[in-house]
C-alpha cells in the first residue's frame, strides 16, 4: 500500500483542490439567484467518502446538507423539507457522467389529530372552544415518548438503477418498522431536556434497510444536524475583506512571524459557527455500488421541483398549492465550491439544473478562472507595496489552465480517474483506498499525505477552503513534498505562478475532531434554547 500510495500521491495531490476550479471559498450556501427562492431545496455540501468508522471498512458514506444558514432558534416552524420535491443522490459507477445507481428521497409532513393539529379547550366551563395551537409540539419529546409532537416528518426511499427517469425503480423499506422518518429539529432543552437526551432521541431515526441483489445492509439517517463546515462567510463575500495569507509562521503558532497583516487562524473566523443544516445520510456497502466499473465512483446530489407550481388562494397545511408537470432540477452539487466563483453569475442557474454529462458548455470558467484575476486586481498593488516587489500579476499565467482540467473534469489515472474518462464535474471517490481512521486524518487531505481525503471523495473535516484558495493561486507549478520529497507535477511552472508558495487561507479550521466518528458522522445541531 506504501509503495501504492508514493506511486501516487504525485498525481493525486493535484487533484487536491483543483477539483474545485477556480477555487472558492465559501460552500454552496445559496450559490445560485433561483435556488435563494427555494431554501428547502438548497444543497449545501455534499460528501462521498470510505466509511471510517470501526468496523465499517467495507462501506462508502454519502451526505448531502440541505437548508442554508438554519438559526436553532428559527421557531415556531423550524426547517421541515418540500413534501413536492425529489431529493436524490446519485453514482456514476463507470464514468460516462451518466447515474447509475440514484437513491431519491420523497418527504411527507402531517399533523396530528388525523392532520388536524392538536387542539385544547379554551375558555370557561360550558363556553368551551377547541382551538388549535400553533407549535410544533405542546410537551416534551423523548426517545421513549413523542406524542406531544404536533408535526411528523416522514420519507420514502427509492432505488432507481439506471437512468434517473428511465430506470428500474425499486421501494426499500427499513428493517424495522413500516416507514422511514426524520426527527424533529432540536427545538431546545425545555423540549428535550439536555442536548444528550436529543442525541439519543435522534439516534432512534438511523434506520437500517436492505438493497436488491447486495448481502450486507445499509443504513440511512435524515435529520438536523450542525453544519460543520467552516468558513469565513461574510468577510469573504465582501472582496476578500483580510489579507488571505497566513499570519503565523505556522497555523496556530501565534507568533505573528507569518505575512505581514495576515489573517491568523481562530474559530472566530467561522461564519457557520452558530448554524445547523438538514442532513440526508446514507451508508451503503462499497460493493454494491461500484458496479463494473474500476471501483472509482462519481456522485452528486440533486434536488427536483414539478415544472409547475400553482398557488392556492385559501391555502390550507394539506394543500397550500398544487403541483404538476415533469420534475425539474433546480439545484446540484457534486465537487465543493464551484457554483459560488467558479460559475459565472448568469449561469448559475443554468449549472444548478444541467446535468454532469453536459458539463462542456462550462468549460471557459475552468480553462480561464476568473477567480485568481479578481484576487489579483484587489491585492496586487498592497502585496507590492507591503514586500517592496514588483510583481506583475498575482493570478497565474499558464492559460488554458490544463492543470485544473485535468484535476477537475478527468481524474488522475491510478488515483481516481474513473474506467471511463468524460469530462465533467463530479465529486470522484476510490473505493479501494482504505479510509484514515479519523485520528491520524489531515485537514489537507491529499496534500497532507492522505490519500483517503479531499479531493479523492470529501470528508467533513477536510478543509476544502485552504486547500482550493491554494490550488487556484498556483501551488501545483511548485514541487510538492510527497513521501518527504519535493515532487514536480509537471503541469505548470513556478515562474506560472508568482506566489503559487503562499500559504493562502481563510482563517477558519476545520479538522476531524470537529466531526464524530461513526455514522451519521456530523455533530448534534445547536439547541435553539439552552
Amino acid at each position: 500500500m506504501l509503495q501504492f500510495k508514493r506511486k501516487t500521491l504525485s498525481v493525486a495531490v493535484a487533484l487536491t483542490c483543483a477539483a474545485v476550479t477556480a477555487g472558492a471559498i465559501a460552500s454552496s450556501h445559496r450559490e445560485a439567484p433561483n435556488i435563494t427562492r427555494h431554501p428547502a431545496l438548497d444543497s449545501t455540501d455534499f460528501y462521498a467518502f470510505n466509511s471510517y468508522e470501526e468496523g465499517r471498512e467495507d462501506y462508502v458514506t454519502f451526505i448531502a446538507n440541505y437548508i442554508p444558514l438554519q438559526d436553532a432558534y428559527g421557531g415556531p416552524n423550524y426547517f421541515a423539507m418540500d413534501p413536492n420535491a425529489h431529493y436524490a443522490i446519485h453514482i456514476d459507477s463507470d464514468g460516462d457522467a451518466i447515474e447509475d445507481l440514484s437513491f431519491v428521497f420523497k418527504f411527507n409532513n402531517m399533523l396530528a389529530a388525523d392532520n388536524e393539529g392538536i387542539a385544547l379547550p379554551i375558555g370557561p366551563e360550558g363556553e368551551q372552544k377547541m382551538v388549535k395551537v400553533p407549535l410544533k409540539n405542546v410537551g416534551g419529546i423523548s426517545a421513549d415518548d413523542s406524542s406531544a409532537a404536533n408535526f411528523s416528518e416522514m420519507y420514502s426511499l427509492t432505488m432507481v438503477s439506471g437512468d434517473m427517469q428511465t430506470g428500474t425503480r425499486t421501494a426499500l423499506t427499513p428493517a424495522m418498522g413500516d416507514m422511514f422518518k426524520k426527527p424533529l429539529d432540536y427545538i431546545g432543552n425545555k423540549t428535550f431536556t439536555s442536548e444528550t437526551e436529543y442525541a439519543r432521541y435522534a439516534e432512534s431515526f438511523i434506520y437500517s434497510f436492505s438493497i436488491p441483489g447486495c448481502d450486507d445492509m445499509a443504513k440511512v439517517f435524515v435529520g438536523q444536524r450542525k453544519d460543520p463546515f467552516v468558513v469565513n462567510l461574510g468577510k469573504t463575500f465582501d472582496l476578500v475583506n483580510y489579507v488571505p495569507v497566513e499570519g503565523d509562521s505556522a497555523p496556530g503558532a501565534g507568533d505573528g512571524e507569518g505575512f505581514p497583516g495576515g489573517i491568523t487562524q481562530s474559530a472566530m473566523n467561522d461564519d457557520l459557527a452558530d448554524k445547523n443544516v438538514t442532513a440526508l445520510s446514507i451508508e451503503v456497502p462499497k460493493a454494491c455500488v461500484t458496479g463494473e466499473g474500476n471501483g472509482v465512483i462519481g456522485s452528486w446530489t440533486t434536488a427536483s421541483l414539478p415544472q409547475a407550481r400553482i398557488l392556492n388562494p385559501d391555502a390550507t397545511f394539506a394543500k397550500p398549492e398544487t403541483n404538476g408537470g415533469a420534475m425539474t432540477q433546480v439545484s446540484r452539487l457534486g465537487s465543493p465550491l464551484v457554483n459560488e466563483l467558479v460559475i459565472g453569475i448568469g449561469d448559475k442557474d443554468k449549472f444548478s439544473s444541467s446535468h454532469p454529462s453536459a458539463d462542456g458548455q462550462f468549460a471557459d470558467y475552468v480553462t480561464h478562472p476568473s477567480l485568481p484575476e479578481l484576487l489579483n486586481i484587489l491585492f496586487k498593488d498592497a502585496v507590492n507595496t507591503t514586500l517592496g516587489t514588483d510583481i506583475e500579476t498575482l493570478a497565474p499565467t499558464n492559460f488554458p489552465r490544463v492543470d485544473l482540467v485535468t484535476a477537475f473534469l478527468t481524474g488522475f489515472p491510478g488515483v481516481n480517474q474513473q474506467a471511463t474518462v468524460t469530462a465533467s464535474e463530479m465529486l470522484r471517490l476510490n473505493t479501494g483506498i482504505p479510509a484514515t481512521p479519523a485520528e491520524s486524518q489531515s485537514a489537507f487531505g491529499v496534500a497532507g499525505d492522505d490519500l483517503a481525503g479531499f479531493p479523492n471523495g470529501r470528508r467533513p473535516g477536510d478543509d476544502v477552503v485552504d486547500i482550493a484558495l491554494r490550488v487556484v493561486m498556483g501551488r501545483l507549478c511548485y514541487p510538492i513534498p510527497v513521501a518527504g520529497e519535493d515532487t514536480d507535477l509537471g503541469l505548470c511552472a513556478p515562474e506560472d505562478a508568482s506566489v503559487g508558495n503562499v500559504p493562502f487561507t481563510d482563517g477558519a479550521p476545520v479538522d476531524a475532531s470537529m466531526i464524530d466518528t461513526s455514522f451519521p458522522y456530523l455533530k448534534t445541531p445547536l439547541a435553539g434554547s439552552e
